[in-house]
């Protein structure tokens, strides 16, 4: 079977593509056929040495296939099923705890870029039906951190106002899921055709962000003043424009660091306006349960830009790094 392994230290354009013999499943394992993974910031982080794996870890966090074989005491899955991994092996349900988190696919312990796995059954769930491969590969990583952050950590309803930011996985699921829950969104972009895209898919307001420098402010007047109720941050730095587009008592979803920049905003801002700032880290496989359901239910599709193969995983993680695209980057073996 062909798989991708990093070298240390990796950078992109040193990732291996090697043979190595089909695993068979351990107790309580099962063998995957992969059929398709998607591409994330946290593996773009591996893969370029920032994130240090050890070396000829296999990458990819995110991963759909078919069950071709079970090792002994499986019962959650058959032969026949399709499944997609999570993102946390340990993190069954409940809240975040460094045993749970202790270790991520793709980083710690090997991923889904290649063409057979072997993995614990309970770091699985059911990919959901109505989606194809490469749209289900989507969903373990950007989509559950979107989900957790709306419904797990501040229960978006019906009439709520939700800021987004650019037009990355993370953002436009979060931006699908706010309207499945009937929330009006407003969202952040650089670029005229993104802009419209966005309105396409639901955003009741855009703001173009290098057009208008206090985009903070603006997204208060679209508001008629009050603000959002919730901010998904994906690019990390200056919060001071997220707090002032935020209501009071607004909250923060802090989910990326796009900037690499400290996170910095005026305390009083924050204390004054009893807002808040909390991070998070993809979520449980409970949660990715509840998560495949609500997709069955309102027949989400997710927004797929481009897909690779295996064989050109170096150009899919050139073409992230480029932050041309809109939605997710993919690959389908």
């Amino acid at each position: 079977m062909k798989r991708v392994e990093v070298s240390e230290p990796s950078t992109i354009d040193t990732l291996h593509l090697v043979e190595r013999d089909i695993p068979k499943p351990r107790a309580s394992e099962v063998l995957i056929r992969v059929r398709a993974s998607s591409v994330n910031f946290h593996d773009y982080l591996v893969v370029s040495g920032i994130l240090p794996a050890r070396a000829g870890t296999v990458p990819l966090s995110d991963g759909v296939g078919e069950v071709v074989e079970t090792g002994e005491g499986v019962t959650r899955f058959a032969v026949g099923d399709r499944v997609m991994g999570v993102f946390y092996p340990y993190w069954i349900d409940g809240p975040a705890t460094p045993e749970k988190v202790r270790a991520s696919r793709g980083e710690h312990m090997d991923g889904f870029a290649s063409e057979y796995v072997a993995i614990h059954a309970d770091s699985l769930t059911r990919a959901p039906t109505g989606l194809s491969d490469v749209e289900a590969a989507t969903l373990p990583c950007a989509a559950l951190t979107a989900w957790r952050a709306l419904f797990v950590e501040a229960s978006v309803k019906p009439g709520d106002r939700v800021l987004v930011e650019g037009t990355g996985g993370v953002s436009i699921f979060a931006l699908q899921f706010a309207r499945m829950a009937g929330a009006e969104v407003i969202a952040l972009s650089s670029t005229t055709e993104k802009l419209e895209r966005l309105k396409a898919l639901g955003a009741a307001h855009v703001v173009n962000y290098k057009d208008e420098p206090e985009w903070g402010k603006a997204v208060r007047d679209l508001t008629g003043g009050t603000g959002v109720d919730l901010a998904i941050e994906v690019v990390g730095g200056d919060l001071n424009q997220t707090m002032t587009a935020q209501k009071l008592g607004g909250k923060t979803a802090l989910i990326g660091a796009l900037s690499r920049q400290p996170i910095a905003y005026t305390s009083m801002m924050a204390i004054v306006g009893n807002r808040s700032v909390s991070g998070l880290t993809v979520a449980s496989r409970a949660d990715q349960e509840d998560m495949v359901r609500a997709i069955e239910t309102n027949g989400l599709k997710p927004v797929v830009d481009r897909v690779f193969t295996l064989e050109e995983i170096s150009a899919a993680f050139t073409y992230q790094a480029g932050k041309t695209y809109f939605g997710k980057v993919a690959l389908a073996f």
